[in-house]
Order: structure tokens, then sequence, then C-alpha cells
């Protein structure tokens, strides 16, 4: 098991959200949207260009953009 950025995450690959490395306004959306540690996630799809990614999220699928996605730490199963 590795930490890698979320945006380094493969289709179907799934693991737990370690930090968010970003304060201020994004940050507090970032963990508004209930991504914060210890939370399970599982990259669902992208789109064709690869912006934004689909995750699943406590039960439910989220989009981010690739630039949310890069402060968001992630240990890989």
């Amino acid at each position: 098991m590795g930490k890698i950025m979320l945006r380094q995450m493969k289709e179907n690959q799934s693991g737990v959200i370690t930090a968010v490395r970003v304060r201020g306004e994004l940050g507090q959306r970032i963990r508004d949207m209930g991504l914060v540690p210890g939370t399970a996630v599982t990259v669902c799809g992208r789109a064709p260009l690869y912006d934004p990614v689909a995750l699943k999220v406590m039960g439910f699928t989220l989009t981010l953009r690739n630039n949310e996605a890069d402060h968001i730490e992630v240990e890989v199963e």
C-alpha cells in the first residue's frame, strides 16, 4: 500500500483518504463534500479528456475536477 494523490488513481481503484492538502475556501469545500481523512473512495470513471473524475464515496457518486483531486492524498489498497 502506498500514498498517492487522488488524481493519480486508476479506474476501479480503491483507497482511504489520509489528508486534504489545501486550506482556505477550496479545502473547506472539499471537506464539506465528505472527503475527510478516513473516508473510503473508489474511482468509478473519468470523462473522455480525464477531467472530471467520478468517485464512489459513502454510497453516492461524486465528481471532482482534477485541480481539486490534486489536493487529496489517498492510501491505495
